[in-house]
């Protein structure tokens, strides 16, 4: 009996292992198809662009204002809500995220207006925030040692997956059922990530809770804040190259098809890339990796705005440009101790916010300037070379070789 008993252990122990991997990769998918309704839902604005500019009589400083709506209220939701994991639970808060991002998008499309779609827009955006800022810590509590670099990976590149379905459906949805049709589209996928999300989250077998409130310190603080602005150069460029594009190939006659094509490579692309990359990394440095990509995302950026060729460019942008979103996530999400990290990834996505707020309007104030959508894309060119400078800082503070060998 004893010796039965005995051998018996290590079997259960494999079967709990491979439940809590079952889990962990389900929760995973959950994450994974949020943050593609998250694309979805922000380039919704951008891709009904070419009807709604028309329609609403909007200038490009306008639009982009509607398409940074999604993420005003960002930069003042970020720490609170980490804040509000630390006290009520993953499960609750993200669970509530995702249910507001549900019911700005119905707002949007039953406003009427250019002001009800930002209205909608601002309550969606909330929502994305408490996703967002605990998709790093969800994954880093459930994933570690290689898994977690792959599984952040999957987790950076669902979002253009998300954006490039947009410019795919979106357009068909506005000719067939309406501006107000597209808009509630995007509140189905979020609907089937909230149902797995609440059906498979369970608090990781192996988490404590702390004993008592801590803040993160002042270093973590900073090295948080460095790698957050690192972040939002990345994210808030290549949100700007996706919002004016449409708008720049429309207005230089391309058709939709054309346009659908362009998009596609430049966010689908993302998906092998980012996963390739999270492997270069590992293997050739982060830094090495990092500014290979980001190179070739300001020069794809500035490209397609100064010469016709958007199958060339996309290709640089969407494949070479995208092979380092996994290791900036990677070093912001291990900036703070894992029990500091769900406050630690509000101060890092509040600054995100705050940039990814005002870089569309930013860039269609450039376009307004330039006279053309394809101002928007110098804009985001510039943006997106801001990333250097701040991945250069935080790689003095902090010794990357080791944070990324704990990735």
């Amino acid at each position: 009996m004893i010796s039965s008993s005995v051998a018996a252990r290590p079997v259960n122990a494999l079967r709990r292992r491979g439940r809590t991997d079952v889990r962990a990769w389900t929760i995973l998918g959950a994450m994974a198809l949020a943050r593609i309704g998250f694309g979805y839902q922000f380039q919704t604005v951008a891709t009904l662009a070419p009807d709604l500019v028309p329609r609403f009589d909007l200038t490009y400083a306008a639009l982009g204002t509607l398409i940074g709506a999604y993420m005003l209220l960002g930069a003042f939701a970020a720490l609170p809500l980490g804040l509000a994991a630390r006290r009520f639970g993953d499960r609750i808060v993200l669970g509530s995220g995702l249910s507001l991002m549900i019911v700005g998008t119905l707002v949007s499309a039953m406003g009427g207006g250019a002001d009800g779609i930002g209205t909608g827009r601002s309550i969606a955006g909330v929502g994305a925030v408490a996703m967002i800022v605990l998709q790093g810590k969800i994954i880093a509590d459930w994933f570690d040692g290689r898994r977690f670099m792959l599984a952040i990976s999957v987790s950076v590149c669902s979002y253009p997956i998300g954006v490039g379905l947009a410019q795919l459906i979106l357009p068909l949805i506005d000719r067939w059922g309406g501006w107000q049709a597209a808009f509630l589209s995007g509140a189905v996928i979020i609907a089937v990530a909230l149902v797995l999300f609440l059906a498979s989250y369970r608090t990781p077998p192996h988490a404590a809770p702390p004993r008592r409130f801590s803040l993160p310190s002042g270093r973590e603080c900073l090295l948080l804040s460095i790698s957050g602005l690192c972040w939002t150069a990345y994210t808030a460029g290549y949100a700007g190259y996706t919002s004016y594009v449409p708008s720049t190939m429309a207005q230089r006659g391309s058709g939709l098809a054309l346009t659908a094509l362009v998009m596609t490579i430049a966010t689908w692309g993302n998906v092998p890339a980012t996963l390739f990359g999270g492997g270069l990394a590992a293997r050739f440095g982060g830094f090495r990796i990092f500014l290979l990509g980001t190179i070739a995302l300001v020069v794809g950026m500035a490209g397609t705005a100064l010469v016709n060729a958007p199958i060339a460019w996309a290709i640089l942008v969407g494949i070479v440009g995208s092979v380092h979103p996994g290791v900036i996530m990677a070093v912001g999400t291990l900036s703070a101790r894992p029990e500091n990290r769900a406050i630690g990834m509000g101060v890092f996505y509040s600054l995100y916010y705050l940039g990814g707020a005002f870089a569309p309007a930013a860039c269609g104030v450039a376009a307004d300037v330039y006279g053309s959508p394809a101002g928007g894309l110098l804009g985001a060119a510039a943006i997106s070379a801001l990333a250097v400078p701040m991945y250069l800082l935080h790689r003095a503070l902090a010794r990357h070789e080791t944070m990324l060998a704990r990735a």
